[in-house]
């Protein structure tokens, strides 16, 4: 495999409007992201994925847009964002713009005249169908709701596979394909150094077949888009690609197939929701199924492909409150699961928060929230006759508000994230946790990430070994090894609370193995015939041969 800069990076992603808010209006903004820079390089963090920052009437906070070459009040200034790119520069830092092509907001010039006539040049922009006998499809909006909209202005339906205000481009149209490739042009040469691609396996839908992912001609789509532009720039990409399977993932970023670099997989994180009935639906995470499913992505794609490692994003919700424990071995818990995640192979991502241990947020009253996916689910689920605290215990678990309560930098009013009113509530643990006290304390889980994100720098093992799970069948104990010349990895972790008893296939030797990283006070001089695993023990083995 050709090496690239990225394969040793940590990607760090930033929700701005909850970030840090500068001028005092209670809303994220990019002079705020400025004032915290070297906050992110002392963390050693490589290239920021900025969510979106366009301009946007904000109906899903900002996924919806109006402008792409404009950024939205809120957030600041185009000289802002400049100042963004080149500061961050300074510091060795890139930035990956969020891509938002499957859809624009209902206020783009584009649908305005799009929906004017049926003989409007900007018609095709869009996806319409004939009105006459009702919706033309079945299908429902991930937003909750039909995903056909009918205008009155013409009679007909448009598609919107989001949110109604968020109409679907017609990517089979070479006119939408080149307005959009001279827009990521005009981001690159702005300093970007790519993007990271919003539901991009849906670009190639064919609606009328009932096709929304994985289209015939997606992969044709995507090759011209490296051709036509990420060719001719040193980018990184990512694709969200919720449907995506290690198969064809080798398709989206096989050596040679000159589409994109890595790409989210989603199969890890419906791990805990019943089959078939979407993410609101919880069930218990079973440890052996997130064991294999991780372990395939890693075996499938080495050598033929890239893996993009992350636990949260501004869709998800916390996982030491998922998937950790957030209360009694909160610390513990954050850095066992990031120990996991960090020793793959892949490129991590971290979340705004993550590193400091931030945790699900809990209303009581609907009101309190502000995702629309959220609120509709919520509406929805009522007129259903389903009582308020069952609907509402889905969202306290998987709500996506979790993700964007505001960053808790300190400990003073609103965590130190602005001096107004904050446009969602912060979490009233910032008084516990928070950025200040995390870099005070040599112990935090801050300081933890620092050294995940440096060990990948430093050890080619880490970045390029091969991946052999062992313990498989272990219900409590996550254990697997990376293997690259003369050297073996070996990653063992606690998933749980318990003290588990385990017996590793191999005695660690003493002589020739070194502890390069463990949470747990003391592990240092754990032996090397481990027999049992503290709560939320993780310790990872360097053995040369």
């Amino acid at each position: 495999m050709e090496k690239k800069w990225w394969h040793r990076s940590t990607v760090y992603q930033i929700y701005p409007r909850s970030f840090n808010d500068h001028n005092g209006d209670g809303i994220g903004d990019i002079p705020g992201i400025i004032e915290k820079l070297d906050y992110l390089a002392f963390l050693g963090i490589d290239i920021i994925w900025l969510s979106p920052v366009y301009q946007s009437p904000n109906d899903d906070n900002g996924y919806d847009i109006s402008d792409y070459y404009e950024i939205m009040s809120d957030f600041g200034t185009m000289d802002d964002m400049e100042k963004l790119i080149q500061e961050a520069r300074k510091r060795d830092i890139h930035i990956m713009m969020d891509l938002v092509i499957n859809h624009t907001s209902d206020e783009h010039p584009w649908f305005i005249e799009s929906r004017k006539s049926k003989d409007n040049p900007y018609r095709d922009y869009y996806v319409w169908r004939d009105g006459s006998g009702g919706p033309p499809s079945g299908i429902t909006s991930v937003f909750s709701g039909p995903a056909w909209e009918y205008d009155e202005e013409t009679g007909e339906y448009y598609f919107h596979l989001f949110s109604r205000k968020q109409p679907d481009l017609n990517l089979h149209n070479k006119e939408v394909r080149e307005h959009l490739y001279n827009m990521m042009n005009f981001w690159l040469d702005k300093g970007v150094s790519g993007f990271r691609m919003d539901v991009i396996d849906l670009i190639g839908k064919e609606i009328d077949h009932n096709v929304l992912t994985d289209g015939p001609k997606l992969h044709d789509y995507l090759q011209e888009m490296n051709r036509e532009v990420l060719s001719n720039y040193p980018t990184v990409t990512v694709g969200e690609t919720p449907s995506a399977t290690p198969e064809t993932a080798k398709l989206y970023t096989g050596e040679g197939r000159n589409e994109l670099d890595m790409v989210f997989t989603f199969q890890h994180m419906s791990l805990d929701e019943v089959d078939g009935k979407g993410k609101w639906a919880l069930k218990p995470l079973n440890l052996r199924d997130l064991k294999q499913t991780l372990g395939k992505w890693q075996t499938e794609l080495h050598g033929q492909g890239w893996n993009s490692l992350y636990w949260n994003n501004h869709d998800q919700p916390r996982i030491v409150s998922r998937w950790g424990n957030d209360r009694e071995y909160r610390v513990e818990s954050a850095k066992m699961l990031a120990t996991i995640l960090h020793m793959m192979q892949g490129t991590p991502y971290v979340y705004q928060g993550e590193e400091i241990g931030m945790t699900n947020i809990v209303f009581d009253d609907i009101r309190d929230y502000r995702d629309i996916e959220t609120i509709n689910l919520y509406n929805e689920k009522i007129s259903e006759g389903i009582p308020h605290k069952e609907v509402m215990k889905s969202i306290h678990v998987k709500g996506r508000d979790n993700a964007r309560t505001p960053f808790q930098w300190d400990r003073s009013h609103h965590g130190g994230f602005t001096t107004g009113t904050p446009w969602l509530e912060v979490n009233a643990n910032h008084k516990e946790i928070n950025a200040e006290d995390a870099l005070k304390d040599e112990d935090s889980i801050f300081h933890y990430y620092r050294k995940l994100i440096r060990l990948r720098k430093e050890h080619d093992i880490i970045v390029y070994g091969g991946y052999d799970p062992i313990l498989v069948e272990h219900p409590e104990i996550f254990a697997y090894k990376r293997k690259l010349g003369n050297e073996t990895l070996v990653v063992v972790a606690n998933f749980y609370g318990n003290e588990p008893e385990l017996s590793l296939p191999e005695q660690l030797d003493g002589t020739s193995c070194e502890i390069v990283i463990n949470n747990c006070e003391g592990a240092s001089g754990r032996p090397s015939g481990l027999k049992t695993l503290r709560p939320y023990e993780a310790i990872v083995y360097l053995i040369k041969h």
